[in-house]
């Protein structure tokens, strides 16, 4: 693997960044730069601090500066979908955007990434907006905690962003059935009437179940923060009714939820995987090249684990 970033920073070193609310804990500047270094890329990856209310003058302004795209995590993958130029039709089909490229027209008049186009950028740039999670959540699923989705009974914590793209996307691969839990009841409720109004065949109810699940899938942010407590009530369902329990924070890389449920028996996973695919391929759209998934996942695994 080539060192990191062997090349200084110069005045035609381009970027790219993730924009979230917190995001000190985020390993994506790790995984990315090491990719962009394995593929021999004159290209830097950021972390910025992104309030809600300043995410449309943010984008704003890595457009102004000709970045190449952008990463959106917790609390901006919804707020972000009125706010792209275009959408892909994955952002259409699980309402939220978690990569942005942005575009201009090449020498045809077609739109192309920005680090497509060898020639001086021109003032017209559009937002196009991707959603490379819910692929990367049913792959970790698979990959790291050996459950395949066809057939299952979830649980699911959260409903926000993050909570609705895995739900969708696990009504779109077949579950069986989809349990809703979410602080505000009502938002788990629109979401269960999307599915069954999508997915008709899938069972969906808001609120615990009554019997065993195949998993439990942790979409909410709590066990970011020191002291967080867990998402899950087991006053209303225990963790031994679980086969599997994966979170999708990776920071810290056990947290409340996982440590009980590794006790409780379950098998367990944190949200590297699922960062690590999503990352990959938000690289593969920025740069149209194929990701370096060993080097991204090496990365991650020595920011995170050390």
């Amino acid at each position: 693997m080539p060192e990191a970033h062997a090349n200084p920073i110069s005045a035609v070193t381009r970027h790219c960044a993730v924009f979230g609310h917190p995001i000190k804990h985020s390993a994506s500047p790790a995984m990315q730069n090491a990719g962009i270094a394995e593929l021999g890329l004159d290209w830097r990856y950021l972390a910025c601090e992104v309030r809600p209310e300043e995410l449309r003058v943010a984008i704003a302004g890595a457009k102004a500066m000709r970045f190449l795209g952008l990463n959106l995590t917790v609390p901006h993958k919804l707020l972000a979908v009125e706010m792209m130029d275009v959408l892909d039709t994955s952002a259409q089909q699980w309402g939220a955007v978690n990569t942005v490229c942005f575009e201009a027209k090449d020498a045809h008049g077609q739109w192309r990434p920005l680090a497509e186009i060898a020639a001086e950028i021109p003032g017209e740039i559009r937002t196009h907006g991707f959603n490379t999670d819910a692929d990367a959540i049913t792959r970790s699923l698979r990959e790291d905690l050996h459950v395949e989705p066809r057939g299952a009974r979830v649980l699911l914590l959260g409903a926000g962003g993050a909570g609705r793209t895995a739900a969708l996307k696990l009504a779109s691969d077949g579950a069986q059935e989809l349990f809703l839990v979410n602080r505000t009841a009502s938002k788990a409720e629109e979401v269960a009437v999307e599915i069954r109004q999508r997915f008709p065949t899938v069972k969906v109810t808001v609120g615990y179940p009554a019997s065993v699940v195949d998993l439990i899938l942790n979409a909410t942010s709590l066990g970011l923060k020191s002291g967080d407590g867990s998402p899950l009530d087991e006053r209303q369902f225990a963790l031994s009714k679980a086969g599997g329990v994966y979170d999708m924070i990776y920071r810290p890389a056990e947290t409340p939820l996982l440590k009980a449920a590794k006790a409780a028996g379950c098998r367990t996973a944190n949200g590297l995987g699922m960062l690590l695919y999503q990352g990959a391929k938000a690289l593969e759209i920025w740069s149209g090249r194929s990701a370096p998934l060993d080097a991204m996942r090496r990365a991650l695994e020595m920011n995170v684990y050390g």
